[in-house]
């Protein structure tokens, strides 16, 4: 079943590592069709597309956080497979392996995995992977404030 809270996230960079941008629209489901009720976007100077990927589903999470009356099942619609994958299949090895891969190598960007990991026990979250640049109207949404994020530093 198809929850009525939605969260499409992007993140990027400008290089890889570089100045980058993350953006969040969370959108709810109602008898009337869809209505956007929080996006966001920020940038940091120096970092990694996938910093920023996780950055944007962690602000999202934040956001919803402190909305009393939000629903607490939602589904994330992410164009990262490292994310997608990440919370749903990797990081229960990684945390068994304290915190290390397959290949006994430190977990990348560990901070971000464990706030992440953190944030989700507050919700029942359905993780989807979308296309990206494939006409997702808000997942485009999120590409274009990505890119003023970037743009503004």
């Amino acid at each position: 079943m198809e929850t009525p809270l939605k969260i499409y996230t992007d993140g990027g960079c400008s290089g890889n590592p570089g100045p980058g941008g993350w953006a969040y629209v969370v959108i709810i489901t109602t008898f009337q069709g869809e209505k956007i009720i929080a996006e966001d976007k920020g940038s940091q100077k120096e970092t990694t597309n996938n910093r920023m990927e996780l950055t944007a589903v962690i602000e999202a999470l934040r956001a919803l956080k402190k909305m009393n009356d939000a629903p607490h099942q939602v589904s994330v619609y992410t164009d990262s497979q490292y994310v997608q994958k990440g919370i749903t299949e990797w990081i229960r090895n990684w945390k068994r392996n304290s915190w290390r891969t397959s290949d006994k190598t430190p977990v990348k960007n560990q901070d971000l995995w464990i706030e992440l990991d953190s944030l989700t026990g507050d919700f029942v979250i359905s993780w989807e992977w979308i296309r990206g640049h494939a006409g997702n109207e808000y997942n485009e949404r999120c590409d274009r404030m990505t890119q003023e994020a970037i743009n503004s530093i």
